[in-house]
C-alpha cells in the first residue's frame, strides 16, 4: 500500500469512527502532534502513527460501552483513551483522572480548545476522596498504566457492581490474565474477557482486557445460639 493509500484509508476509518466529529478529532491530533513531543505526552515515534495506534485505537474502545455510561478513565496521560471516547461518544459522562499536574493542565486545554464537555481530576484511583467522588462508574478505562493485577486493585473500586473495567492491552493480553487471575479475583472481578474493538474499521483492532465487577457477597447471618 503506497503513502497516499494508507493515508486516504486512515480518512476513511477517521469519518466512520468519529462520523460529524471528525474535524474535532483532527483538532486533537493537531495538538499532540504540535505539543505532545516536547510536553513529554508523547515520544517523537509516535507522531507519524497517532491516528491509527493511539486515537483510532481509543475510540472503538466506545463499542463495549452502553448509551449515556459513566466512564472514568485511569491514568489519562495525553488523553488516552478518554479525549477520543468523548469526541467519537459525546453521550458518555467522562472523568479523565490524572495525577501530573502538568498533564492534568494539558488535559484542561485540550478540552477548552476542543469544547469537550469532560470532567478533569487531578488524583489517582486508589485515593480514598477519589473513590468516594467518582466510584459507581460503569465503566473504568486504563491505557498502558499498569499490569492487570495491579489494574484491577486500582480500578475496580471505582466500578459499580456489574460495571466493567475496560483495558487497553495488546499482544501481552492472554499472559497477563494467566499470570493476574487469582488477584483479578482477589480485587472483585470475574473471570477477564479479551474483546477486540473496532474489526470493521481498522486493520488492526484493538484488543482490550474487559472485567466484570462482581457483586459484593452477601455475608451469611449469625446463628443466634440456643440456651
Amino acid at each position: 500500500m503506497s503513502l497516499e493509500e494508507a493515508a486516504a484509508a486512515v480518512r476513511t476509518a477517521a469519518e466512520r469512527v468519529f462520523g460529524e466529529h471528525v474535524d474535532q478529532a483532527a483538532g486533537y491530533v493537531e495538538l499532540l502532534e504540535r505539543h505532545g513531543v516536547e510536553r513529554g505526552l508523547i515520544g517523537p515515534r509516535e507522531v507519524e502513527r497517532l491516528w491509527e495506534r493511539h486515537v483510532l485505537n481509543s475510540a472503538v474502545i466506545g463499542e463495549q460501552m452502553p448509551q449515556g455510561a459513566r466512564v472514568v478513565d485511569v491514568g489519562s496521560g495525553a488523553g488516552l483513551p478518554g479525549v477520543p471516547l468523548a469526541i467519537a461518544r459525546p453521550d458518555l459522562d467522562i472523568v479523565l483522572l490524572e495525577p501530573m499536574a502538568r498533564r492534568v493542565d494539558w488535559l484542561a486545554e485540550v478540552a477548552e480548545k476542543l469544547e469537550l464537555p469532560i470532567t478533569i481530576v487531578r488524583g489517582r484511583a486508589e485515593e480514598r476522596p477519589v473513590r468516594e467522588q467518582h466510584g459507581g462508574a460503569d465503566i473504568v478505562t486504563a491505557r498502558a498504566v499498569a499490569p492487570l493485577a495491579r489494574l484491577a486493585d486500582w480500578c475496580l473500586p471505582l466500578v459499580r457492581s456489574d460495571g466493567f473495567l475496560v483495558a487497553l492491552k495488546g499482544a501481552s493480553a492472554a499472559e497477563e490474565i494467566e499470570r493476574d487471575g487469582a488477584a483479578i479475583r482477589k480485587a472483585g472481578g470475574a473471570d477477564p474477557l479479551i474483546v477486540e474493538c473496532g474489526a470493521a474499521v481498522l486493520k488492526v483492532p484493538s484488543t482490550v482486557v474487559k472485567i466484570r465487577r462482581l457483586p459484593a457477597a452477601t455475608k451469611p447471618k449469625a446463628r443466634s445460639r440456643k440456651r
